[in-house]
């Protein structure tokens, strides 16, 4: 017998348009999208009330700590809370403990999610400066693609050796994302204010540190490696107005070689949070000044960012407490990013049709994922209901991450995920999880 859920009276969003639908899921898929669907006996029918039903987010960069990094966060916890938040798949970056540079270490994350993800899943292949031949072993059809630290050192995930980047980006058919700063930039910017301040330099200067030049000068490296060699570039969480000129937004995105990504915390937050906030919301690369953020979020609506995602990267609230130098960077967002983006909705800056071309649509297309990302017939029920007209404040008894803590506690939002549907799985309703069906691992079309 067929599992069916009939959808009714909701306001749907998807290719760029809102209109009035009930929607039917039979096992993991949407089959039927129609003004008016008659349940049958075996149906599950949900009153949608005029709320609004999205594809479910994909967010493409996240970091959920396991292995080795468990007291921060783990995969079971942080896919648990990004369903929460609407976030039906998510792609998780390498530089756990030990990192994912090999295949067998790769794998082992695999066979984790495989168990504890509530939502869908895949895994970037790390690099260094030595295992090129081993990550050009992935298969791409069910490998998301390859992460590369340029310029920027994350354990021994470093990689600045040219010929390195050249075999990588010339002979991977996968995407190649990048984390791009300048660490070298970084560390004669860092000596300069412990020459001033010592030991205690104010979490205010973080964005001197990890500059605008560090970012500006390691993307344009990595845009004319990848124009030299042909290689599919995504440069992640975009933080300066510099970089903006690097991208198109003339051709769709499927002809593009190099796109970009942006964070929802680089475009919520400017360098003057930091006196209320302090190391809460230190970051890698730094959130900025006010004249970047607006500056990116021209380019998110005119097309020049590709993709809006959560760089979801969590620490325990006793690490971020510790001074500048000492507190990592990082900070837990999965589960909030489309709150954000609902924001800037209810404040007229940018439409549902954007947000969801953004967080669903445009991912989707991107990393060439199978038949999600949209609502239509025929694709993975990936699904969030929305309450747009739902007020709410983020508190510890709503905050799912493993570490219990938010930058955004004591905040208000209008909008609320009520349900999400994980490849058909009603997975949350109303503030409760069922977690008798665990995600997929995503697949791509390459």
């Amino acid at each position: 017998m067929q599992n069916k859920t009939l959808i009714k009276n909701a306001n749907l969003v998807s290719d760029g348009k809102i209109w009035h639908s009930d929607l039917l899921i039979e096992d993991s898929f949407i089959s039927r999208i129609e003004p008016d669907i008659s349940p049958d006996n075996n149906t599950k029918v949900i009153d949608a009330n005029g709320k609004y039903l999205i594809p479910g987010i994909i967010d493409d960069q996240v970091h959920f700590r396991e292995p080795g990094l468990t007291r921060k966060a783990n995969i079971y916890t942080e896919a648990r809370a990004a369903v929460s938040g609407g976030v039906t798949s998510f792609m998780e970056m390498p530089n756990t403990k030990p990192p994912a540079t090999t295949l067998e270490k790769l794998e082992e994350k695999y066979a984790i999610a495989s168990v504890d993800s509530l939502a869908n899943y895949s895994f970037f292949m790390g690099t260094t400066n030595d295992n090129a031949e081993e990550v050009l072993k992935i298969d791409t059809k069910n490998v998301c693609g390859i992460k590369i630290f340029m310029g920027s050192s994350t354990g021994n995930m470093l990689v600045d050796n040219e010929e390195t980047l050249n075999k990588i980006f010339s002979e991977s058919p996968a995407l190649v994302a990048i984390h791009s700063e300048v660490e070298g930039i970084i560390n004669v910017n860092l000596e300069k204010f412990k020459v001033k301040y010592g030991e205690d330099i104010p979490i205010s200067a973080h964005p001197e540190i990890r500059s605008v030049e560090a970012c500006y000068e390691s993307t344009k490296k990595a845009i004319e490696i990848a124009n030299n060699t042909g290689g599919r570039l995504h440069v992640l969480h975009i933080s300066t107005a510099e970089e903006l000129d690097f991208f198109r937004n003339d051709i769709p995105i499927e002809e593009k070689k190099i796109t970009a990504e942006v964070c929802a915390h680089h475009l919520f937050f400017d360098a003057s949070d930091y006196d209320r906030l302090g190391s809460l919301i230190k970051c890698n690369p730094a959130i900025k000044e006010s004249r970047h953020k607006k500056e990116i979020f021209k380019a998110v609506l005119d097309g020049r960012i590709d993709i809006l995602a959560s760089d979801h990267a969590p620490h325990t609230w006793e690490e971020k407490q510790k001074p500048y130098l000492h507190s990592p960077s990082g900070l837990p967002l999965v589960a909030h990013t489309l709150n954000i983006t609902l924001d800037f909705y209810h404040r007229g800056n940018i439409s549902l049709e954007k947000i969801v071309q953004k967080m669903c649509h445009d991912p989707a297309r991107l990393f060439r994922i199978g038949n999600r990302g949209y609502l239509r017939e025929g694709y993975f029920a990936d699904l969030a209901l929305l309450d747009l007209d739902e007020k709410w404040e983020v508190n510890k008894s709503n905050i799912y991450y493993k570490c219990t803590w938010s930058p955004f506690e004591g905040q208000e939002f209008k909008g609320r995920v009520t349900d999400t549907f994980v490849s058909g799985h009603h997975a949350f309703a109303g503030g409760k999880f069922d977690e008798s069906q665990k995600g997929m691992r995503l697949a791509f079309d390459y």
